[in-house]
């Protein structure tokens, strides 16, 4: 057997492992159980990919997010490394395809989401793999204290059962102490084994601002924060406000894209990919973006709006600086952002009378009769049915989203999803169908000279790229490919614009839909215990690293002031004084377009490091005392 750092090296060609990864990894490969709290960038994919490689048979891993399981699929395919990935937007022929070829086939890796554990079809395939580890990842989601609290990962101790020897390795960036304790009782941990990297970021500066103008402030810090050489993220909360900035950095001629889950997945691929090599330096993007992008020179991660939680920022401003090297985080907010954040959570969560309303004019909506529906999955115009029925867009969103969490319905997060094809016929079956038909052997042979493993697994397909090179038109292949579809030659699932609603039980009566008002209210009350928190590391004039380390367990008797966030350098009076007297040299120093070089002003402070000077500089134009020239080297008193 090949040693973890041989695995290492063959497939990721790194010579040596982060902090307690191979700790980690060890754990898995003497199969114990083990839950890894690593912060993001802390390579929590390779703690079961490695042990994963190095056993024999599959690992599973169950992960909440389509986008971040069809991340890690892609990535490890790339690296020669067979892996595959069941969701709630596949079909049902999709699905078993994929469960046999995960029993029979030469399969590493099998990424399911935790909704997929509950099914029959499921359970009775998995009994009869050969699993080697059991990867949960996001494990927090498993904890009613979690910020992200999905009921469906409690099933994962029913698949447990059937495969009792499997150690699991649970992995998270987010969890306070409760939630530690609570993922190792849920997951029945047979001893409980946690393995911790500290989450303090000693080269990450988080920094909070309160502005009446917050593109102004952005405007200043981007002037300042990003050189030629410098890659940096700004997340915004809606894809409205994602275009807007956009549009708005592009026009100062930026070089800025936009992302978010509503665009084509070539897009979304190409963008990130653009942005991944350093040919675009600033991303505008929702939260879609980021999960699972393994970019470690980021040097800045912005927020135009608050996050829900510490949890949600923290992973957020933790994709800035995973090289080690000094990196910033700033968030802005304007005087009625808190009050709309508030008013949002309490909008997440409506009337439980409206939420079951909206259930059943949903399923009238798709013409699903009581009792039936169980597993199948729709196509669902969000705006559309609401029109139709005269409800506010946002509140049927959101009592979809509810009627998620109570394991009703599930919601693709999945838009804009490509077609996709796979051969079902062999060649022979396929040759005599093409000799007949000069159309379909048209299509057929270049689709079989381009799409390798087509007969094994699904694979994306662009009709109007295979129009480009075979001349045909797109009515024309899509006639042929539904053609085939009736023959069973082929299964062709066509590109689509809308996510999918998937009914995890059959449609209810009404007397059947049961909503806990307890569940309801609790789930309501951790959303605004959450944001409560995160208000209070908002304004809180004490060090934002200490806050954020502290929340998540590590006292402040092991942790101290990181002497360079906003309210260090805004709230100790040596720091004040120093700003004085940087500020009085600089008047001293100005010259007749009321410009000084930051070089000049150095020299004019022997007795001050450039570092600190810098520092400061940097808290002056925060706070528009100062502007900074776009290169560094000037600034302006205000």
């Amino acid at each position: 057997m090949q040693t973890p750092q041989e695995i290492l090296k063959a497939y990721w060609n790194f010579d040596a492992f982060r902090a307690k990864q191979l700790e980690i990894i060890n754990a898995s490969l003497e199969g114990k159980d083990c839950l890894a709290l690593l912060p993001t960038g802390g390579g929590k994919s390779l703690c079961y990919q490695v042990p994963g490689m190095m056993k024999d048979g599959v690992c599973l891993v169950i992960s909440p997010l389509i986008a971040l399981m069809e991340d890690q699929v892609t990535n490890l395919k790339s690296r020669g490394i067979n892996a595959v990935a069941i969701n709630s937007s596949m079909s049902k022929k999709q699905i078993d395809i994929t469960l046999d070829n995960a029993i029979y086939g030469p399969i590493k890796f099998l990424y399911v989401s935790p909704e997929r554990l509950k099914t029959r079809l499921f359970q009775v395939r998995f009994a009869k793999m050969k699993i080697n580890l059991i990867a949960v990842d996001e494990a927090h989601c498993i904890s009613q204290w979690g910020y992200d609290f999905r009921p469906s990962y409690l099933s994962i101790t029913d698949i447990r059962k059937l495969q009792p020897n499997v150690p699991i390795l649970a992995l998270t960036a987010t969890a306070t102490p409760d939630v530690v304790i609570d993922i190792q009782e849920k997951l029945e941990f047979k001893e409980l084994n946690v393995i911790q990297k500290s989450f303090e970021r000693k080269n990450l500066v988080y920094n909070t601002f309160g502005t009446n103008n917050k593109y102004n402030r952005i405007i200043t810090a981007l002037g300042r924060l990003n050189s030629i050489s410098d890659s940096g993220i700004i997340y915004c909360s809606t894809r409205r406000k994602v275009k807007e900035l956009f549009i708005k950095l592009n026009d100062q001629n930026f070089s800025v894209d936009y992302y978010h889950a509503g665009l084509d997945y070539e897009e979304r691929l190409n963008k990130q990919k653009s942005w991944t090599k350093g040919e675009t330096k600033i991303m505008v993007a929702t939260n879609a973006f980021g999960m699972g992008i393994d970019k470690a020179d980021v040097r800045f991660v912005l927020h135009h709006d608050i996050p829900a939680s510490i949890e949600a920022y923290f992973q957020e401003a933790g994709r800035a600086g995973r090289d080690g090297k000094a990196a910033t985080a700033q968030l802005f907010y304007e005087p009625d952002d808190i009050q709309k954040l508030k008013e949002n959570v309490a909008l997440k969560y409506p009337p439980i009378e409206t939420i079951k309303r909206i259930y059943n004019a949903l399923g009238s909506h798709l013409q699903l009769a009581i009792g039936s529906g169980l597993e199948e999955r729709f196509p669902i115009n969000i705006a559309q049915f609401a029109d139709k029925y005269d409800f506010n867009i946002l509140v049927v969103y959101n009592s979809l989203k509810f009627l998620e969490l109570c394991e009703f319905i599930k919601l693709s997060d999945n838009y804009k999803q490509p077609s996709q094809l796979k051969v079902l016929a062999n060649n022979k079956d396929l040759y005599s169908y093409q000799v007949k038909d000069k159309t379909l052997n048209k299509l057929l042979q270049f689709i079989l000279r381009t799409e390798m493993g087509i007969f094994d697994e699904y694979v994306r397909i662009n009709e109007f790229k295979i129009s480009s090179k075979t001349g045909l038109t797109i009515a024309e292949i899509r006639a042929k490919l539904e053609y085939m579809v009736q023959l069973e030659l082929v299964d062709y699932i066509p590109k689509s614009d809308l996510p999918f609603v998937t009914y995890v039980t059959e449609r209810l009566a009404d007397n059947n839909l049961s909503i806990s008002p307890k569940f309801y209210l609790d789930r309501k009350k951790i959303a605004e215990n959450k944001l409560e928190a995160m208000i209070h590391f908002l304004t809180s004039d004490r060090c934002k690293s200490e806050l954020l380390l502290q929340y998540f367990g590590e006292t402040e008797t092991e942790t101290e002031s990181c002497g360079k966030c906003s309210s260090c350098l805004f709230d100790k009076s040596e720091a004040k004084n120093l700003r004085k007297i940087i500020k009085k040299a600089a008047i001293d120093l100005i010259d007749d377009h009321d410009k000084i070089i930051i070089s000049e002003l150095i020299s004019a402070l022997p007795n001050h490091s450039r570092a600190i000077i810098i520092e400061n500089l940097r808290w002056l134009a925060d706070h528009d005392e100062i502007q900074i020239g776009p290169m560094g080297k000037t600034f302006v008193i205000n």
